[in-house]
């Protein structure tokens, strides 16, 4: 009775205008909520066909539920969605995390593939969502959307969650199949949030070849800028640290400075109509390159620990709100007439995902597999299958564009807008739940040749051959001190030449002229009780 009493007193008075009360009772509420995020994400921790999203979702809905039960059905709103709160302090340090802890020598690796799958299939999967939309949404009791509606959609579907597909994934298992998805679903983040702030910029109401080509310079030009801004700023900190070296007087100035310099590119992106996502992956990136190694040792485990703390609060309010909001009452009215056009829509959608999906994993698998001579290095079906797999499911940054395309503050009274809406939380709750329960055994059946369980610490070195490239070559590649180009014979090398080269210039690069002036591993520092200092 009292644990009812407090939830319909915490929805009464966030509901009340003008009351300064209200977060006395949210606030406990949703520490709670984390808690109980926490206490069962342990205890899953050995269960690998669940995860903290899952449960998360699942807390979500049942704190709905329960606050339904004690306000007669009239709420389940906790907060309202605040799109400033999601893309200003929620979302910078789930991607700067991203970005962070990419396993660099990996993703610069198999930089080619990563980025083929996660800008250039993002924009195939965004094109066949929004076509499809338009081909079948014209025809169903849907309302009127505009052309810059269903563009929209997909860029908002073409957003894959990495978390839930990492977090059913063993890095041990498939170091490459980790990587792999690891590095397209962070890479597919940031072109799917560049891609639909290219479509809100525009007026695609009449589009002709010249919007058309204007839209394809301004996507270049996001992606592009937003880059370069991200790597100046991680540089920059960088310089700053090495050069000053902070931490010989204060840890916390170098902390604090680690933290905030990532946020402010984030919100220099912001300032200049950027892609503040892409900015601040890679910063992350460049940061855990240099800066990171220019730190105290204590600075670098705070640091780390910091970073993934943030990164974890923030995926978890985020899919504790999806949960809760999934059941507001406001949005479900609007549709209640129509709940098969509902459904119809979320199939559709689902269906769309899956064809988007496929039509770009498969014929770059295709092509992968032009690149190699041994069949035991080719991709089989059973491994593009699991590849398409780990991509379909869908989580905030999805939800995130939608409430920012089809709603104003949280709210809308727009059955079209209504539509999209719930279609979005429906795609959201199946693909995480249904998707992330079923994405183990898919793994387990189609790769149960490649996938053993590790019984020895050598054996963990032992993967799926996804990309070509064992751990052991790509270290003994780092080694070793030639740098001779082989002489391309067959498609294979002449493919694969470019990756190498790039590489192997590029370390040269870094080693004789970027790690002198911004530091990194290694980094020997010229003052006294440095972490590298033997006494």
């Amino acid at each position: 009775m009292e644990v009812s009493w407090f939830f319909a007193e915490s929805v009464s008075l966030l509901k009340s205008s003008g009351s300064d009360d209200h977060h006395s009772y949210v606030i406990p509420l949703f520490v709670v909520l984390f808690l109980a995020c926490i206490v069962i994400g342990h205890l899953l921790e050995g269960n690998r066909w669940l995860n903290e999203s899952i449960s998360a979702l699942t807390i979500g809905l049942c704190t709905g539920c329960l606050i339904l039960y004690t306000t007669g059905g009239r709420s389940s709103h906790l907060l309202v969605f605040n799109g400033e709160l999601f893309f200003n302090f929620l979302l910078p340090p789930i991607i700067f995390n991203a970005g962070f802890r990419v396993k660099k020598k990996q993703f610069f690796r198999n930089f080619l593939t990563i980025m083929l799958n996660g800008a250039v299939g993002t924009i195939v999967s965004s094109a066949i969502i929004s076509l499809g939309s338009i081909h079948f949404f014209g025809k169903m009791n849907v309302g009127p959307l505009k052309i810059a509606d269903y563009l929209a959609l997909g860029a908002i579907f073409s957003a894959t969650d990495s978390v839930c597909t990492l977090q059913v994934l063993n890095q041990d298992e498939t170091p490459l199949l980790y990587s792999l998805v690891f590095g397209e679903g962070v890479v597919n983040d940031a072109t799917s949030v560049v891609l639909f702030n290219a479509i809100q910029s525009f007026d695609l109401t009449n589009i002709n070849t010249a919007i058309a080509l204007k839209f394809i310079e301004n996507f270049m030009y996001l992606f592009v800028a937003s880059t370069v801004l991200g790597v100046f700023v991680g540089l920059l900190t960088a310089y700053i640290i090495k050069k000053l070296y902070i931490g010989r007087h204060s840890t916390d100035r170098e902390i604090a400075l680690m933290i905030l310099m990532p946020y402010l590119s984030y919100m220099t992106a912001q300032l200049f109509d950027l892609s503040a996502i892409l900015t601040v992956f890679f910063c992350g990136i460049v940061m855990s390159h240099y800066a990171w190694h220019n730190v105290t040792e204590s600075s670098r485990v705070t640091t780390k620990h910091i970073f993934a703390i943030l990164s974890f609060a923030a995926e978890i309010f985020i899919f504790v709100y999806v949960g809760i909001d999934a059941l507001d009452i406001e949005k479900w009215k609007i549709v209640s007439d129509s709940p098969g056009t509902s459904i119809g829509v979320s199939s559709i959608l689902l269906g769309l995902i899956l064809v988007g999906r496929a039509a770009f994993v498969f014929p770059l698998s295709f092509l992968s597999n032009l690149t190699k001579d041994s069949p035991d290095d080719k991709l089989d079906f059973k491994q593009q299958i699991t590849i398409w797999w780990s991509g379909l499911m869908r989580g905030a940054v999805s939800m995130a564009l939608a409430y920012n395309q089809f709603t104003r503050s949280g709210h809308t009274h727009l059955r079209e807008n209504a539509f999209m809406i719930t279609s979005t939380i429906i795609v959201v709750l199946f693909s995480t739940v249904v998707f992330g329960l079923m994405t183990k055994p898919i793994v387990k059946i189609f790769l149960q040749c490649s996938i053993h369980e590790p019984s020895s610490p050598s054996s963990k070195s032992l993967g799926v051959p996804l990309l070509g490239y064992a751990v052991d070559d790509l270290e003994a590649d780092y080694q070793t001190s030639s740098f001779n180009i082989p002489r391309p014979t067959s498609l294979r090398m002449l493919l694969s030449i470019p990756s190498h080269t790039v590489h192997r210039y590029w370390r040269k690069f870094d080693n004789s002229y970027m790690r002198p002036i911004f530091g990194g591993r290694g980094f020997v520092p010229l003052f006294p009780g440095s972490p590298t200092d033997p006494h």
